[in-house]
């Protein structure tokens, strides 16, 4: 019925069964971004709720750690590294994270996850200055690894 690797042969939501792929060295880089206005870009190190950056990297670790919780069809999967990467400029904090494993599945999720939930850290950490925070461009933009290989947009 559908090429979708998480729909059966009749459109049920199922997870995929990965049992037969080869465990691969595998990795996926996600970005997106966090638009603020100039004064609280202006005040940003001066915020009452303390190192946004700081702060916001480490939930995006975090966040990737517990994706399968989140996503309900995500393989459960030994992440071996994360990183999560923000730069301010002058408009906004751009974000960058990218999930490593050795796994018989990919990172996509893990990478995407760490992305959202830092900029979510960001919104909630900037709210009080400027509520009109906006996350936008979040997407994956490279993964390696796996029977396909390696991918860029």
């Amino acid at each position: 019925m559908s090429a979708f690797s998480h729909l059966d042969d009749q459109g049920a939501a199922r997870m995929v069964d990965v049992s037969g792929k080869d465990v691969t060295v595998r990795s996926a880089t996600a970005v997106g971004r966090v638009d603020l206005s100039a004064d609280c870009l202006a005040q940003l190190a001066d915020l009452p709720k303390g190192d946004v950056l700081a702060t916001a990297r480490i939930a995006g670790i975090m966040a990737a750690k517990r994706t399968p919780d989140l996503v309900p069809l995500c393989h459960p999967i030994a992440l071996h590294s994360v990183t999560v990467d923000l730069a301010v400029d002058a408009s906004g904090i751009s974000i960058q994270a990218t999930a490593r494993t050795a796994d018989r599945t990919g990172v996509e999720m893990e990478a995407l996850t760490a992305v959202v939930v830092a900029a979510l850290t960001v919104i909630d950490m900037t709210k009080a200055v400027d509520p009109s925070g906006t996350v936008t461009g979040v997407r994956v933009v490279e993964k390696t690894g796996g029977a396909s290989g390696s991918w860029r947009p």
